[in-house]
């Protein structure tokens, strides 16, 4: 094994400082007791406890708590359906087209889809709020599902399916049974990174959203253009925290799945032999 040379480990370790320091930093200053962000004046969580009477914070944070469950619940059947027509189907009319659809949102800037959003509401007479806030993270999460899912669909070994479907199951009892447990570990990792993504929009989100709805990242966003408070610090740490537990959480789902599904091929080459 090739041990780490001085330069890659000084460029690795400046490189991580530079993406965690500025985060590091504002967990610290928010147990600070000092209500100046830059001077320090001792270890308090009292700012944590005003945040908690902030009735403005607390509004915002339901409405993107309400917006993220349910737009990644909506994003992670449409992308499973989508993945599993993507890889299942094989060639049919029209395919190009509707892979290019569902993952356009990838490499499409976030201020042309929240632009085209926002006219397409207007459009339709569609008032701005939750469900437009929803309609649009939905939209642009689902690809990132039907990624996590396809790349497990397909490594699928289609042998299982068709043994179920010997032994008497239809194609529907098949998947229920077979695919879907096999692939929830995958399902579940999309599920929360769609649910990240969404947590911490805010260009989207600023287009989508009315004066009834507003979410954590627009609150945090209008409020900083003020001045940074020591409860904005203790907001972003809570956030940072969600999102840490988040990614760890799918992070260990997709090595729990890469793992089974190394155990189930060395099983069927142990059939086999």
């Amino acid at each position: 094994m090739k041990r780490f040379s001085w330069f890659n480990t000084t460029s690795l370790t400046l490189g991580f400082a530079f993406l965690y320091l500025p985060m590091v930093i504002l967990i610290v200053y928010s147990f600070n007791e000092s209500k100046l962000v830059t001077v320090w004046a001792g270890f308090s969580t009292k700012w944590y406890g005003e945040l908690i009477q902030n009735e403005a914070f607390l509004d915002a944070a339901l409405v993107t708590i309400k917006v993220g469950i349910v737009s990644s619940a909506l994003a992670t059947v449409l992308g499973t359906l989508a993945a599993y027509a993507l890889i299942r189907a094989g060639r049919f009319w029209g395919r190009t087209l509707f892979s290019g659809m569902i993952y356009a949102p990838l490499v499409m800037p976030e201020v042309i889809t929240g632009l085209s959003l926002l006219l397409l509401f207007i459009g339709i007479g569609l008032d701005r709020g939750i469900l437009t806030i929803i309609l649009a993270h939905t939209t642009f999460s689902m690809c990132y599902v039907s990624v996590v899912v396809s790349s497990r669909l397909s490594t699928f070994d289609m042998s299982l399916e068709e043994a179920a479907m010997d032994l008497g199951a239809t194609a529907f009892e098949a998947f229920r049974l077979i695919t879907l447990p096999i692939i929830a570990p995958a399902i579940i990792s999309g599920w929360l990174l769609a649910f990240t993504l969404s947590l911490d929009d805010l260009v989207i989100a600023s287009f989508t959203s009315g004066p009834a709805a507003t979410t954590l990242p627009i609150k945090i966003f209008s409020s900083v253009r003020l001045g940074v408070s020591p409860e904005i610090n203790a907001l972003s740490t809570i956030m940072i925290g969600i999102v840490t537990v988040g990614v760890i959480t799918a992070s260990l789902i997709s090595k729990r799945a890469a793992l089974q599904l190394k155990l189930e091929k060395q099983e069927a080459q142990s059939h086999k032999i």
